[in-house]
């Protein structure tokens, strides 16, 4: 990984793609178990519309502590680069830095503004960044391409390479479907893709890594974590308007990620024909939409739930909502460890 926040010449190892029953992949991503996810434009527009999910939860906010003036933010993970291309917008002194290891989906370069700076990498290595380097890390949608057995040292390099006051925040999502009133059960659809994914993951990928997130920040060094849980319907069932509006923008999030994220662990790892696994997605997304179920999802309400962790490098601070959304702030201690 670059040892300062400059954009690096682009490896060809990364630039490989093959075809799996009908969705482009990353070859090296597949082949190094980085990432299970496609990377085609319809999973683009997917983690676009996310992006927008996301403003709508966060309302807009893209950045959760109190930072007023930033001098560098590094992005892990930036995917197709909306949350980046924003920040870099919004704090046009700031030097923000982001690293992913897919180059097929980031943005047109006339879309990136001169203080960001895009890098290809594989967040599984080691972090080379000074330390006490930035102000802020954004982690978003990471259980997907930590190694489970990297998680720790993740979060450790994360708080290194922190400034003695700055923040981490992560947003992840568990998918685990959840029913409101409790009538989706162990049976249905939903549950069973949920399960599927779970098991598929392991022990490439740790999909409960959300759920443990605050005691591998508490481990890491961050201090005075807290949690809070924000349920994210799969659609709009709720009469709650805001979440109403929530279940509106998620759903055809639900719909793509039930397809695009079960797509190769689901039947390369545990030997589901694509019949069978197109058939279970079928009847997921049918009881997503269900209002009857009143489902929360990835960011909750298709059985889905999303954790967003803000974490500061001092001593105290965060919440989280989860998905039932999860967002957690941590700051790193201020004295040097």
């Amino acid at each position: 990984m670059a040892n300062d926040p400059q954009t690096v010449p682009l490896d060809n190892t990364f630039l490989e793609t093959i075809t799996y029953l009908g969705r482009e992949f990353q070859r090296y991503a597949v082949d190094n178990g980085a990432y299970f996810a496609p990377i085609d434009e319809d999973e683009i527009e997917r983690l676009q519309m996310m992006h927008y999910l996301f403003s709508i939860v966060f309302e807009n906010s893209l950045i959760f502590p109190p930072i007023t003036r930033p001098r560098r933010i590094l992005e892990c993970g930036f995917g197709t680069g909306d949350w980046a291309i924003e920040v870099a917008q919004q704090h046009p002194s700031c030097e923000v830095v982001g690293i992913d290891i897919c180059p097929h989906i980031w943005p047109d370069e006339a879309q990136t503004p001169p203080n960001l700076n895009l890098q290809v990498d594989d967040l599984n290595g080691r972090f080379t960044f000074p330390s006490n380097h930035f102000d802020l890390v954004h982690s978003q949608m990471m259980a997907g391409g930590i190694h489970s057995n990297r998680w720790r040292d993740y979060l450790r390099d994360i708080h290194r390479v922190l400034r003695p006051g700055g923040w981490v925040q992560t947003v992840e999502i568990y998918f685990n479907a959840q029913s409101d009133n409790g009538t989706l059960t162990q049976n249905h659809a939903l549950r069973r893709w949920s399960r599927r994914y779970l098991d598929s993951m392991q022990p490439y990928k740790d999909p409960r890594a959300p759920l443990q997130m605050q005691s591998w920040m508490q481990s890491a060094g961050f201090d005075s974590v807290e949690t809070q849980m924000i349920p994210l319907p799969t659609c709009g069932w709720s009469n709650d308007p805001r979440q109403h509006q929530i279940g509106l923008a998620n759903r055809e999030n639900v719909r793509r990620f039930l397809s695009s994220l079960g797509h190769y662990p689901m039947t390369e790892f545990r030997g589901m024909t694509s019949q069978e696994f197109q058939v279970l997605v079928a009847q997921a997304r049918s009881e997503a939409d269900n209002p009857e179920f009143r489902d929360n999802d990835p960011l909750l309400a298709t059985g889905v739930f999303s954790n967003v962790c803000l974490y500061r490098a001092q001593a105290s601070l965060r919440r989280i909502i989860f998905w039932r959304i999860g967002l957690l702030q941590i700051q790193r201690s201020l004295e040097r460890d």
